[in-house]
């Protein structure tokens, strides 16, 4: 899937949430408006895209509150102190979320930041035939922590 085609899908459902694609783009790429698919044009070129897609405006569209977002939660498992004070390995197994909390856009935007490629980490929030097809690619393969109370 090429880049163009995941920023349009991205764009489609922040729009569908109440973003403004033109009024951010003039105030923050170009105060010029030549129309959605020449604009999208230059946030592919390069890594402009990353202007959008760390925008908190988008950012809380996208991830908006109470939204039904069906998206995989990866397993993971981690090291704590239990109440007698050893040391336990907790497993989570992994597991779907549909609906978004309050403010997780702030931890969607900390996520996404500590990736390689922004896209591949929002892509797990696409619903994209290949990744119903193919549930490995539903999820970022990360090692890093998220836990259900923070998405």
């Amino acid at each position: 899937m090429t880049r163009q085609t995941v920023l349009r899908i991205l764009l489609s459902q922040a729009k569908t949430n109440g973003f403004g694609f033109r009024r951010w783009f003039q105030a923050n790429i170009q105060p010029e408006w030549l129309g959605s698919s020449e604009a999208l044009d230059l946030l592919c070129d390069g890594s402009r895209y990353y202007a959008l897609v760390f925008s908190h405006s988008f950012a809380r569209c996208f991830w908006k509150q109470d939204t039904q977002m069906s998206f995989v939660v990866p397993a993971v498992s981690y090291t704590r102190k239990d109440a007698g004070g050893q040391i336990v390995t907790v497993k989570r197994k992994a597991f779907t979320r549909r609906t978004l909390k309050a403010n997780s856009w702030r931890y969607h935007l900390r996520e996404m930041a500590a990736t390689e490629d922004p896209l591949h980490y929002l892509r797990r929030f696409l619903p994209v035939n290949e990744d119903v097809a193919n549930p490995a690619h539903a999820s970022p393969g990360t090692s890093r922590r998220t836990s259900a109370h923070t998405s």
